[in-house]
């Protein structure tokens, strides 16, 4: 639901616009505004979890989401619809970290891989299903459906974790107001200003937002170092695998995450298909995600961390170059089987960053470490579409002047980019010790065995 709701308003944009008697562009705020909550309240959630319980909280958290897509359906104006979309945020902010944290926390090591391919699939088949379940719903019954949806599963999550879910022990330590304060207006800096950043005419204020959060950001670090009860607990960038889950893997992540923002474009407006048949192609990403998920585990435990990475993301890089060869005459086939392989890529890469970055983290660090990567995710996810907007938009306005710059010209420029950012993740993975989290890969155990039978 959380991330689903995260970018499912697009194709609705235009019928929720004429309902409220607002423009299209306006109701990106209701998106934008959803995006930043979910961000910026995501640091507190771990405190929160170890203060009240992670039971207590997950179950209020799916509640206040569920509460406020009611609202948002209920929406007779765009301020009620902004003001929903900020509480579902807030519901979504606490919800995954800690229904996360929850399956960590009791998930031995040696079953980690499986777990987190799990609740890896949410995070890959949302971006990818919006535009084309929005569209249905919108087309079919009304927008209101978009969030209308999520009550009976919101209902059915919510009954499942009051019987499953059961409570850890509980913490007396103090919230760390300075680290909150800090924290916060870093996060939300960083993801109002790359929302706005790509936005016409919004540049400087995004710019402006950006470089508070920067500076914030530098005070945030002094403080955490130094506090006694840290808000978050940045010594967990010591582990060399969750420190380069957390970097090569966040530059990754932003750029599987562009690619579902992108190829609508290219296949609406470069190819001129519809919106449904755009959503339809896309979802072949979907179905490579599926295909290939029962595969990841034996892959990682055959291979390992580092080559699968390796194969992963090379692989990546290769389909965006490829992407770059379509026209609209190129055969449907071939263009659904380039997007299968892309869905397989992206979910084995996603699904060795998700397992790497926990492998090595012992338990008394997991909630920082949770909290610290939720928050990178959301932001990956953030800079990944702001990206690609921006050098969208700068190649759109630069195509007059190049003479052999055709309609698909600036679709090209933003994919090939995306390309190139992939070489970041992919030296950071040619770095990885060969045998790195071979234990939670099960690869140790294996290759002694042999040695006895040997």
């Amino acid at each position: 639901m959380e991330h689903l709701d995260g970018t499912i308003l697009v194709t609705a944009a235009p019928r929720i616009a004429a309902d409220l008697g607002v423009g299209s562009a306006e109701v990106g705020l209701a998106m934008t505004v959803y995006l930043v909550t979910v961000a910026t309240f995501i640091p507190v959630g771990g405190w929160l979890a170890g203060r009240f319980g992670a039971r207590r909280v997950f179950c209020t958290a799916i509640a206040v989401f569920t509460l406020a897509s009611v609202l948002c359906a209920a929406s007779a104006s765009l301020p009620a619809l902004v003001a929903g979309r900020a509480l579902q945020g807030l519901g979504g902010a606490l919800m995954v970290p800690i229904g996360q944290l929850v399956v960590l926390r009791a998930t031995d090591r040696r079953d980690l891989l499986r777990a987190i391919a799990w609740i890896t699939w949410p995070a890959l088949l949302a971006p990818v299903l919006a535009p084309l379940l929005g569209g249905l719903l919108t087309s079919w019954a009304s927008w209101h459906w978009i969030f209308l949806v999520n009550v009976p599963v919101g209902a059915a999550a919510l009954a499942a974790a009051l019987w499953l879910v059961r409570d850890g022990e509980t913490e007396r330590r103090p919230l760390d107001a300075p680290g909150l304060l800090w924290a916060t207006v870093t996060v939300f800096g960083l993801v109002a200003g790359l929302q706005l950043v790509a936005a016409p005419g919004w540049a400087p204020a995004g710019a402006g937002l950006l470089c508070a959060a920067a500076l914030s950001g530098v005070a945030a670090v002094r403080w955490l170092l130094r506090s006694a009860y840290p808000l978050l607990d940045l010594r967990v960038y010591r582990i060399a695998g969750y420190r380069a889950a957390n970097s090569g893997g966040l530059v990754y992540r932003a750029v599987v995450s562009s690619v579902p923002f992108l190829l609508p474009l290219l296949f609406q407006d470069g190819f001129g298909r519809s919106p449904v048949e755009s959503g339809l192609l896309v979802t072949a990403v979907f179905l490579g995600n599926v295909g290939i998920k029962p595969a990841t585990t034996p892959l990682l435990r055959r291979f390992g961390f580092r080559a699968v990475l390796l194969g992963s993301v090379a692989g990546g890089a290769t389909c965006l170059a490829a992407f770059l060869l379509l026209t609209p005459a190129t055969p449907l086939g071939l263009v659904t089987a380039l997007l299968l392989l892309s869905g397989a890529l992206r979910s084995i890469g996603f699904t060795a960053y998700n397992s790497l970055q926990f492998a090595d983290v012992e338990a008394e660090q997991l909630s920082s470490a949770n909290t610290l990567s939720a928050t990178g995710a959301q932001l990956a996810t953030g800079l990944g579409i702001a990206v690609g907007a921006l050098v969208l938009q700068l190649a759109t306005s630069a195509a007059p002047a190049l003479p052999a710059a055709g309609d698909l010209f600036p679709y090209r420029v933003a994919l090939a980019v995306m390309a190139v950012l992939l070489l970041v993740p992919l030296l950071g993975a040619l770095r990885l010790p060969p045998g790195t989290a071979a234990h939670v890969a099960g690869r140790r155990s294996r290759t002694a065995a042999s040695r006895r039978s040997g």
